[in-house]
């Protein structure tokens, strides 16, 4: 433990000092566990990014509908994540340094009662220092950090020992948990959070988008990372030969690289038009969605969707959301974060792989049948349903968090 508050308090040194010399003095006070607080105890829900969060979605709406005793405060690592919470309506902060007076700090303004983590946030000082239960959701441990983790048993078994429910996304991640030190009686159900996504109902294509972007002549290359957007656009040259009304939306991961795409479309010869400075999509063969919170608009308009990070050494992303919008799938070599849904889909004719710009070109042509193109959509969504209900998480989350009284006892403050 010694050797973890030396390394984290050099870390959150390096960030302080970041946050500092770029005057965001805000994120600076969110970071040492200021924030302006609450009169009654919330419930701490802790995700690293607005992707993590937007998994949550679901969840959080249920458990606001079935718990108002027990409000909810978010924090994420990004500003892009605490934007979305505050857009959901929810309180939210960047997420305090895992030292122990900025976790204390956060925890007394906000009454905090209990902690939820999603996915892989799991932080020492913040599981030991937080009032009440912790909880794991969506919970995601690789062999290698596992690995990592298994260099430091005592510091291992001491953070995970404090999970009181974890609910992994797949059954490595909860072996692994379970061997590093989650008690046993607190493992919950397998279950990956993005399968109860749920449409936004207010964020939809207007009737000019529509009419802009035929589903049946769209695809979309979602969330892509660099490296992959020259492949995308080299695929698009090579279906639009045979397809040559084929419109593509490209909407990268961080949208702060609207305007290099949009450069490399043009130089690539396509008419481009960029979303975020408002160019009219009419007419052109490469649209540049470089906007945050509105991939559900590029998902409905689409009937094709690729899953970016997975041409590149990401891991991949969600294949769980474009699959409640009618799309066919398809995904590159590398789709490690999803590995367990992206192999279902694979052999049952729920989605397509590829490896290279002809591949994706190839796959492009063949689903210009429609039969075929709606065929694999249907069969993606039938693969990915949910086994287990959100009901019964929410369930397990309101007994580990009983209503106020049935929580109140407090982690050591040694941390």
């Amino acid at each position: 433990m010694m050797l973890y508050r030396l390394l984290i308090s050099i870390f959150a040194g390096w960030v302080l000092l970041r946050l500092a010399l770029k005057g965001e003095r805000t994120a600076l006070r969110e970071r040492l566990g200021y924030a302006p607080g609450a009169d009654v105890p919330h419930l701490w829900l802790h995700a690293a990014s607005n992707g993590e969060l937007a998994s949550a979605r679901p969840l959080i709406e249920a458990w606001q509908r079935d718990r108002p005793d027990l409000p909810l405060v978010i924090t994420c690592n990004s500003e892009s994540g605490v934007a979305l919470a505050r857009r959901m309506g929810l309180p939210a902060a960047r997420a305090p340094l895992d030292l122990g007076r900025a976790v204390r700090r956060f925890c007394e303004t906000w009454q905090v009662a209990g902690h939820v983590a999603m996915e892989s946030e799991i932080w020492p000082n913040r599981f030991a220092c937080v009032p009440g239960p912790v909880a794991l959701l969506g919970a995601r441990m690789s062999e290698g950090t596992a690995r990592t983790w298994g260099r430091f048993p005592r510091l291992a078994r001491a953070t995970l020992g404090r999970v009181g429910y974890a609910s992994a996304q797949d059954t490595g991640s909860r072996e692994r948990l379970k061997a590093l030190g989650v008690p046993a009686q607190a493992l919950g159900p397998v279950v990956n959070l993005k399968v109860y996504y749920v449409p936004p109902q207010d964020v939809v294509p207007d009737d000019a988008l529509r009419a802009a972007f035929p589903p049946g002549e769209t695809w979309l290359a979602a969330s892509t990372h660099p490296g992959e957007d020259a492949i995308v656009l080299e695929a698009h040259r090579l279906a639009r030969q045979k397809r040559p009304d084929l419109r593509l939306i490209l909407a990268p991961r961080h949208p702060a690289r609207g305007a290099e795409i949009a450069s490399e479309a043009r130089a690539a010869g396509f008419e481009t038009a960029r979303r975020s400075v408002v160019e009219a999509p009419e007419g052109a063969a490469v649209y540049v969605a470089d906007t945050l919170g509105e991939m559900p608009l590029w998902y409905a308009l689409a009937g094709v969707v690729f899953i970016g990070g997975t041409l590149t050494d990401r891991g991949g992303h969600t294949p769980f959301e474009p699959a409640q919008f009618d799309a066919a799938l398809i995904h590159g070599p590398d789709t490690r974060n999803f590995a367990a849904p992206f192999e279902t889909l694979d052999g049952n004719g729920g989605a397509l792989a590829i490896r290279d710009a002809s591949g994706l070109a190839e796959a492009l042509e063949s689903l210009g049948d429609p039969a075929r193109r709606d065929g694999m959509a249907r069969r993606a969504e039938e693969l990915l349903r949910p086994e287990a209900p959100l009901d019964a998480i929410i369930a397990d989350l309101g007994a580990l968090f009983p209503p106020s009284g049935g929580n109140a006892s407090r982690a050591s403050e040694d941390a």
